[in-house]
């Protein structure tokens, strides 16, 4: 992975982790949400893999945000 852009997939797994924690839902739910692995929705959030586009779209989805929210770094 690229580490020019590591602090960005940082914030990117942050958000999904603020927004799953607002849903209320836990790692395992979301996967079952997007038909992702748990293991892969925490390398996600912990920024220790690098997510396609798609899985972003579904993780948006299924947290009924704007995919934008997932690129707002704060």
């Amino acid at each position: 992975m690229d580490s020019r852009h590591q602090e960005a997939l940082n914030k990117i797994g942050l958000n999904i982790l603020y927004y799953r924690r607002q849903k209320g839902y836990t790692q395992q739910q979301l996967a079952e949400i997007t038909s992702y692995s748990k293991n892969h929705i925490q390398q996600v959030e912990t920024a220790k893999t690098l997510p396609s586009v798609i899985a972003l779209l579904d993780i948006a989805e299924a947290l009924e945000i704007p995919p934008g929210k997932l690129f707002e770094f704060r």
